[in-house]
């Protein structure tokens, strides 16, 4: 007889033949077997709620701490640009003391200070030479006769100023915020600056664009365009050593400190190697308040003359100089240019404020997002 469920149900006190018994262990086991897998099944269902669960408190962290850039135009006419509540530099319009425009203090990743004081500020320990290297600027030393590399506190000696040399500087004249605009993870501001003669004439103007983020790593960066115009018939722009757009790196970062600090180029040239090069990118790197940070400068393939020759020195200032082919890149032609009435040149550069030396920052992989 075949053996069904059915006629295997037998009354209370009747025993099961042995063919039913065979048959009810089956059974037995199937019933286990679907009472683990609700187990299992719910335990897989618990795991899921739980990571959706932290995964949208990460999300909500994530967006909480989101970077927020601000700008904020002061009574003084100098512009601050703020993280988070907080200040990251401050375009600087108002100092009469100079002949330049700048950026300082500039506050890297963990609030360290990445550019020398000097001569905004005296800071101890800090070394207090040229006087013109201001944080972040830029400066040709000549143009159209005009010196806006050097300033008056540079021709300066014991309280007396060599007249000659200051008859020969121009300044660089804030004219205008085109733009000044924060929103998320960015921050741009558009400014107009007017080179101007010790008798007040434009002999030149430029536009300075200068857009600011966070990357991912943390890194704080400027890129900036400067468009140097003509607003005369020709002016000439001389291959001058102490001219382009500069870093004065905190001094505890210098070679010359002796304390670790180094330069690198995107040769792997070192140091003082890497004076006078063209080259795509430099990194200065050192500690600051003890930490290894670092300052990095690229230059964009679309700026004039790339790739720059660099004038970079191990007492901290470095300086993208496309104009002094000759002095700084031992080429046979000086680089002189004429720049008449309605022709442009334009400067184009990332700075990035980063930890660690360039390998930690990942700056080779840097210049090539930032070159497309």
């Amino acid at each position: 007889m075949r053996l069904t469920k059915l006629n295997c149900v037998v009354n209370k006190g009747r025993t099961l033949s042995p063919q039913c018994v065979a048959l009810a262990k089956p059974v037995h086991r199937l019933k286990s077997t679907a009472r683990r897998r609700n187990k299992m099944l719910n335990k897989i269902n618990h795991r899921m709620i739980l990571v959706a669960i932290v995964g949208s408190a990460l999300s909500t962290l994530a967006i909480a701490g989101a970077t927020e850039f601000s700008i904020k135009r002061e009574d003084s006419g100098d512009i601050t640009i703020n993280i988070d509540g907080e200040l990251f530099t401050r375009y600087v319009t108002t100092d009469q003391v100079t002949n330049k425009c700048y950026f300082w203090p500039v506050i890297g990743p963990g609030g360290s200070q990445m550019t020398r004081a000097f001569p905004m500020k005296d800071v101890k320990g800090e070394r207090q030479d040229h006087p013109h290297h201001r944080s972040v600027c830029f400066g040709l030393q000549n143009a159209g006769g005009f010196n806006t590399w050097h300033e008056q506190l540079t021709f300066t000696k014991n309280g007396k100023v060599d007249e000659k040399k200051l008859a020969t500087l121009g300044r660089q004249m804030h004219t205008k915020v085109i733009k000044a605009e924060a929103s998320g993870n960015s921050a741009t501001l558009v400014v107009v600056c007017d080179n101007v003669t010790p008798d007040g004439e434009v002999y030149m103007r430029q536009t300075r664009t200068v857009k600011f983020h966070v990357a991912d790593n943390g890194s704080r960066i400027m890129d900036v365009e400067i468009v140097l115009f003509g607003v005369k018939d020709e002016i000439t722009v001389v291959g001058k050593k102490d001219s382009g757009f500069s870093v004065r790196v905190a001094h505890s970062m210098c070679v010359d400190a002796k304390l670790g600090g180094r330069i690198v180029n995107s040769h792997g040239d070192e140091d003082g190697k890497a004076w006078g090069k063209r080259a795509a990118w430099v990194d200065f790197n050192g500690p600051v308040n003890g930490v290894t940070m670092g300052v990095a400068m690229l230059n964009h393939p679309g700026s004039f003359r790339h790739p720059t020759p660099w004038h970079v020195r191990s007492y901290g200032l470095f300086t993208a100089n496309p104009f002094a082919l000759k002095e700084v890149a031992g080429e046979q032609d000086r680089g002189d240019f004429e720049l008449a009435k309605g022709q442009s040149i334009v400067l184009r550069h990332r700075l990035i404020f980063h930890d660690g030396d360039e390998k930690k920052a990942e700056i080779a992989e840097a210049w090539k997002a930032y070159s497309n």
